[in-house]
């Protein structure tokens, strides 16, 4: 049976008069679906969270690593995707499994104020992220002078300010209750103009973010070209086209999860802008909501996990803890022998030792 009982074809309906929104009208969800909705949300927000909390760790338990510009972006990406699964988890859950109706308007919108600050924050943080390497790759003579510990920290601030402002305005008044204007069919009290706006800065993130790599992705194909040409069967040299090569492999795996995590939510809220949503369109954009969820998840393993330094962190403190547990076993009196393993600045070494304009092959796979 159908839960909104009004006409959707008339204006009036998405309108703010003296009335509050009819809910119901968003709560599209029922039975099996809101079962499997739950289910993947708790799922892959669990993960999301253990995920991301671990490379933070990671980040902040070496003082080598975590003073470094590239891990700056890093962390934060990490804990804008740690807050955007728990917080986006609660709300979604919240409405849409158990149609938990908030009392005020003031009240979801600073929800979905919560969720947006934090999927964008994620957003712009891989987009610091994408021009670190650019910089990195281009121009790795005067990468250490461009990018540093206090401009990166800066950059980030004026993210995080930027976006929680952008994320707050329809609580601060760009609402269609404020505004007496058309409602958006996908979110409550959310005015049309603001979700087209949103969009907007969002798809300007993701060109930004597609350009960066796609340059990136260029230059490496360039360089395996040249070498090829130039230096035939070398093996020192066909090993820096291997690397290259794999370069090239992981920014196409970091665009496609980007891109394909991410489309689908953005197309539907920019055809709901235009043209009226049926229910089954709406089902559709409640579990596209969720790849954005996936893209958080999937974000630690593409970034931190494919970095030689938080691999190498991480394979120390199993061993470390491995030989905690034997000689704990053997010989509790010996622990006091276990000593911390430092991390390897890998990035030091890279930019360090070669000021050239080549950037070195190893560090090129750092912290893609």
């Amino acid at each position: 049976m159908e839960r909104c009982k009004v006409n959707t074809t008339m204006v009036d309906v998405l309108r703010c008069s003296s009335n509050m929104v009819p809910m119901e009208c968003y709560l599209v969800l029922s039975g099996p679906a809101q079962t499997l909705i739950a289910v993947l949300c708790c799922t892959v927000g669990g993960l999301c969270i253990l995920e991301n909390t671990f490379v933070l760790y990671l980040i902040f338990s070496s003082p080598k690593i975590r003073k470094k510009p590239s891990y700056l972006f890093l962390s934060s990406l990490a804990l804008a995707d740690t807050f955007a699964s728990f917080i986006f988890v609660c709300s979604f859950v919240h409405f849409h499994v158990f149609n938990g109706i908030d009392s005020t308007k003031e009240t979801f919108l600073l929800k979905l104020a919560g969720v947006n600050t934090t999927f964008t924050a994620s957003l712009g943080s891989l987009l610091l992220m994408a021009f670190d390497r650019y910089i990195c790759i281009l121009k790795p003579s005067s990468y250490k002078v461009i990018v540093t510990s206090r401009r990166a920290l800066v950059a980030l601030v004026i993210l995080w300010i930027t976006i929680v402002f952008l994320a707050l305005l329809p609580l601060l008044g760009w609402n269609c209750c404020s505004l007496n204007s058309a409602c958006s069919e996908l979110f409550p009290f959310v005015d049309n103009t603001y979700l087209l706006s949103w969009v907007t800065f969002v798809m300007i993130l993701l060109a930004s973010i597609v350009y960066a790599y796609a340059h990136v992705l260029w230059k490496a194909r360039q360089h395996v070209l040249y070498m090829e040409k130039h230096h035939g069967h070398n093996s020192q040299l066909n090993t820096k086209v291997r690397l290259d090569v794999k370069l090239a492999k992981t920014l196409a795996i970091i665009l496609l999860v980007l891109v394909t995590c991410w489309s689908p939510a953005i197309a539907l809220m920019t055809y709901s802008i235009f043209a009226h949503l049926g229910n089954s369109l709406k089902k559709v954009f409640a579990f596209c909501s969720t790849l954005c969820l996936v893209n958080s998840m999937v974000n630690p393993a593409v970034y931190a996990l494919r970095s030689r330094e938080l691999s190498s962190a991480l394979r120390k403190i199993c061993s470390s803890f491995k030989r905690k547990v034997d000689v704990s076993d053997s010989n509790p009196e010996a622990e006091t022998t276990e000593k911390t393993f430092p991390v390897e600045n890998v990035g030091d070494r890279y930019l360090g030792s070669t000021q050239t304009v080549q950037a070195s092959e190893d560090d090129k796979m750092d912290v893609v």
